[in-house]
């Protein structure tokens, strides 16, 4: 008996994750986003080696995630099907145009949410934008197309967020590297 406790607990987990992403799908969508990104941000810092985390960068990440990370994809992958039907064409337009724009997006708004000031957002975003373009298009194309192709539309976030989560530590440790640099 005591053994199915955990998973009992998994179960209702994921039960109240799905009751509210049927009856909240955006509140959910910003809060889940906000949690993995911000973990994201603390692995990445604690793979690093950093022996104080960095309390600003991971603010930043759960800001992003809550505002940006979790809606703006609900919005692209909700009215993306009345654009196109062909998982292909969802992956096209996908990874041609969402991802470049919210690439962009994501490295400045993480440094304006560090408080970095405009001129230093934009420089930052400058350096490291197409280094981490052409990273996340080629090592995140496959794993963007399972998800367009196999998982059901009301769970594409989470998928995009787990997926998320490892490319959080990618560029949290590329953007520590980056400001050390300077």
């Amino acid at each position: 008996m005591s053994l199915s406790k955990p998973s009992n607990l998994m179960y209702s987990l994921i039960g109240a994750y799905l009751q509210r992403l049927y009856t909240n799908p955006l509140k959910t969508k910003a809060i889940t986003s906000c949690i993995i990104t911000a973990l994201g941000n603390v692995v990445s810092q604690k793979l690093s080696g950093a022996k104080q985390l960095n309390e600003d960068s991971v603010l930043a990440f759960a800001l992003f995630g809550l505002f940006f990370g979790g809606p703006v994809p609900h919005y692209f992958y909700t009215y993306i099907h009345l654009l196109v039907r062909s998982p292909l064409g969802i992956l096209l337009i996908e990874r041609l145009i969402y991802t470049p724009c919210f690439q962009a997006l994501a490295l400045y708004m993480l440094a304006i949410f560090e408080g970095k000031p405009h001129r230093l957002a934009h420089a930052q975003m400058q350096k490291l934008y197409l280094p981490m373009l052409i990273a996340n298009l080629k090592y995140l194309t496959l794993l963007q197309y399972i998800n367009i192709k196999y998982v059901p539309p009301m769970l594409r976030v989470l998928v995009v967020n787990l997926i998320g989560f490892m490319w959080v530590v990618y560029l949290a440790t590329k953007r520590a590297k980056a400001s050390k640099q300077k």
